[in-house]
C-alpha cells in the first residue's frame, strides 16, 4: 500500500512504513488490537506517523487499541492523544 509518507507493508502482525531510503516507523500488534511495540524513526517524529499506524491497526482488527505493558512515557502520551477516536 502506498501512503503519502511512503510504502506500507504488512507481515505477521507488523505494519512497516518505509520510504525509498529508510524505515519511517512500524507497529507490532495482535488480532485483539493489542499493540506490543510501536516505533517511529526520530527523524520523522511529530508528523502523526504513530497515529496513522494505529489507525491502520484499528481498521485492520476492528478493535479498540490497547498497549501492552510496560508503557513508556511517550506511549502514555500517544494513548491520550488517540482517546477521541479509539
Amino acid at each position: 500500500m502506498i501512503l503519502e509518507e511512503g510504502f506500507l507493508s504488512e507481515t505477521d502482525g507488523v505494519l512497516t512504513l518505509k520510504n525509498k531510503n529508510t524505515t519511517l516507523g512500524f507497529v507490532r500488534f495482535n488480532n485483539k488490537g493489542e499493540v506490543e511495540y510501536i516505533f517511529v524513526n526520530p527523524l520523522f517524529r511529530k508528523k502523526n506517523l504513530a497515529k496513522k499506524l494505529l489507525i491502520l491497526v484499528r481498521k485492520k482488527t476492528g478493535k479498540k487499541i490497547v498497549f501492552q505493558e510496560p508503557i513508556s512515557p511517550l506511549g502514555s502520551k500517544l494513548l491520550k492523544s488517540i482517546e477521541r477516536w479509539n
